[in-house]
């Protein structure tokens, strides 16, 4: 039996298969009709289906930001805290300690402080305002012995509608809505104070992490300027946040001192305090700190009343030329209307919180307009 080669399909074969392949093409063809050409994605209908989805998408996103802002404000609001804690560990980092070691001292100071106030302070102004509000009734008795308040009060009756106000008991309630609103509103507060003291905790102890998480979503081949801008715009934060805290410091405890002085002792803590909370809003914060202070003072004694105006009269022309420039020279540059429409604009935006967060935000602003947009707009 001999050995024989595999005969090799002949030509006519294969002809013969690619003949019933075409044939089952042709098949197809006819039984499923002929392929189209794909839709063009200018075409009306595919712009309309984008358009829609992502009018859609846009609208889901916005309910979403929405829905969180709450906790969106309190994430802003405990980074510009930690911005205005991080110099102190910038400080303690010159003097020799390492990073670590000088963001726990910075965090036990930090929480020292906040039991301090609340084992302290606390209680001190919370039996001051019992007395102021329980004097009240007597000031506003005096009030009716000036002619011009007694012809304001024949025909208005607004002493009487402030005394039964204060007197009844119920005014804390009909501000809040009831008892139950005033607990809730104290547990928000609470729980609002107590998410933005971790938050800032855990941004202070990672934030030159958390600084470098933000530079690396800009390209490499722009982040060295993005993080040189970055870093311009935290320290000036940082400078802003911490130079408003000292300003009202100073407000605060000179409040303290003159009351003290004048004889308005057994409200000085509660008064210092209103007054060191009021100067931190921008531009009217001081001033109704003062008015407050002014109209007790008043209520008490006219001459206290005419010395307090004296007293915070001069204390804010130092405060505006000389407290204020020397203490936020280093930190913002912005000019005066600039500030003046900021606070209005975050006023209206997030109240209280807004008019804080406004300054140091415009501050950033313009410094990214003249070194991004001027510069490129001057090598044009």
């Amino acid at each position: 039996m001999s050995d024989a080669a595999p005969a090799e399909p002949s030509a006519d074969a294969a002809t013969g298969e690619e003949g019933n392949e075409a044939l089952g093409a042709e098949t197809d063809e006819e039984m499923l009709g002929t392929p189209g050409p794909p839709i063009s994605r200018r075409a009306p209908y595919m712009i309309g289906l984008l358009g829609g989805l992502g009018l859609l998408t846009a609208w889901a996103l916005g309910n979403i930001v929405m829905a969180i802002s709450g906790v969106i404000v309190q994430v802003v609001v405990a980074l510009f805290i930690a911005a205005g804690i991080n110099p102190m560990v910038v400080f303690l980092e010159r003097r020799g300690m390492k990073r670590p070691y000088a963001v726990l001292t910075v965090i036990v100071i930090v929480l020292a402080a906040l039991a301090l106030f609340v084992v302290a302070l606390v209680p001190v102004i919370s039996d001051q305002v019992g007395k102021i509000s329980d004097n009240v009734p007597e000031w506003l008795d005096k009030l009716e012995h000036n002619r011009r308040i007694q012809d304001l009060d024949n025909e208005y009756h607004v002493l009487d509608k402030i005394k039964d106000f204060v007197t009844g008991g119920d005014f804390v309630s009909s501000l809040f809505g009831g008892v139950l609103g005033v607990g809730l509103a104290v547990l928000g507060l609470l729980a609002n104070a107590f998410v933005i003291t971790v938050l800032t905790l855990y941004f202070i102890a990672s934030y030159e992490k958390t600084k470098k998480a933000l530079y690396s979503l800009a390209p490499a081949s722009r982040r060295d300027r993005v993080t040189k801008l970055g870093e311009r715009i935290f320290d000036g934060i940082g400078g802003y946040v911490s130079g408003a805290f000292i300003v009202a410091c100073c407000a605060g405890l000179s409040s303290l001192v003159f009351l003290f002085v004048v004889g308005m002792g057994q409200y000085a803590v509660a008064l210092a305090f209103v007054v060191m909370l009021t100067d931190v809003i921008p531009m009217i914060g001081a001033t109704i700190g003062a008015v407050i202070v002014c109209a007790i003072c008043f209520a008490t004694d006219v001459k206290t009343g005419i010395i307090a105006i004296i007293f915070y009269i001069a204390y804010q022309q130092i405060e505006n030329y000389v407290i204020y420039p020397r203490v936020m020279s280093k930190s913002v540059d912005v000019p005066g209307v600039v500030t003046v429409i900021a606070a209005l604009v975050g006023a209206s935006l997030l109240g209280v919180v807004g008019a804080l967060l406004a300054i140091p935000t415009a501050a950033a602003i313009l410094m990214l307009i003249r070194e991004v947009l001027v510069r490129a707009q001057d090598e044009r």
